[in-house]
């Protein structure tokens, strides 16, 4: 459905208020919002790497660029920073996030590859920013922070590193926005290569995408069992989430960073944003964060 492709498109949001796709560039440092009813995209430019935007109560967004948390003011373009964790590691920045049941904004860390395949290991982390803005450290020594989502009675924390290939539960306390006891929800098969961004379902049922696997695939919460697999056009797929006037439709971002030249002659769509259809399951409205 977006044609404008994007080097490494992911996060998407849908916004109800705007009837728009929100969603971010990381590689191109960009927000950006696609309506359905023009089918064009806008954009803001910002000044680092921005791996995660979430809805804002009171308008606009947040997003997660750099290591820097900020606010973003869609109409003026102005991006106020909130605060910055990790500046004693350069080569981080922030990837995936998602705001929780209370308004909490949660978005994690990674290191940068400095060369290709070339990945300082462990080295990041996983972040509650409070409405108050103050902000708490729940993970450390993580590889690639990413896909993240509550159940729906919000006491179980699905949180993805993608470097361990596995979607992990954690114990969650809504109250408190603590997270504990983690254990391993599913383990990726080899076809499903990386899980990535992850987005839930009004059934409670987990959906990943699979970067390099060129699909999302669905799994049972419950029993730990892959239930569903939807395979797309593109190997890089990045991300998911449902949308559209009632949730029915999943929009699922792709990247063309990282494809060399035979495969993008193959993949004509990398890059763009898919929109799947006739899946008979609802999403749920993405929370807003409270400040």
């Amino acid at each position: 459905v977006v044609k404008e492709k994007n080097r490494m498109g992911e996060c998407p949001v849908w916004e109800e208020r705007e009837n728009a796709l929100v969603y971010v560039d990381i590689n191109s440092q960009k927000v950006c919002r696609w309506s359905p009813l023009t089918n064009k995209v806008q954009s803001v430019s910002v000044d680092a790497c921005v791996g995660s935007v979430a809805l804002r109560q009171c308008g606009g967004y947040i997003i997660a660029l750099g290591t820097r948390f900020a606010f973003l003011d869609w109409d003026t373009q102005a991006v106020t920073t909130i605060l910055e964790v990790e500046q004693d590691k350069p080569n981080n920045r922030f990837n995936d996030g998602k705001v929780d049941p209370k308004g909490r904004f949660f978005a994690g860390t990674m290191a940068e590859e400095t060369a290709p395949g070339v990945r300082a290991r462990r080295q990041g982390a996983l972040y509650t920013l409070f409405p108050d803005h103050s902000v708490i450290k729940q993970l450390d020594q993580v590889d690639i922070s990413n896909g993240l989502d509550w159940s729906l009675d919000h006491r179980t924390f699905f949180h993805i590193d993608s470097l361990a290939y596995a979607v992990h539960a954690f114990s969650y306390d809504v109250h408190t926005g603590q997270i504990a006891c983690p254990r391993v929800l599913y383990h990726l098969e080899k076809e499903e290569q990386m899980p990535d961004g992850m987005c839930i379902d009004a059934e409670g049922k987990l959906w990943v995408a699979c970067i390099d696997a060129g699909r999302v695939i669905r799994i049972d919460p419950e029993t730990g069992k892959r239930i569903q697999t939807v395979r797309l056009p593109a190997s890089r797929i990045t991300s998911c989430c449902f949308g559209g006037k009632d949730y029915s439709e999943m929009y699922v971002t792709s990247a063309y960073d990282g494809l060399d030249e035979a495969t993008l002659a193959k993949e004509p769509q990398a890059g763009e944003i898919f929109k799947i259809t006739g899946l008979g399951v609802k999403g749920i409205p993405q929370n807003f964060y409270a400040a």
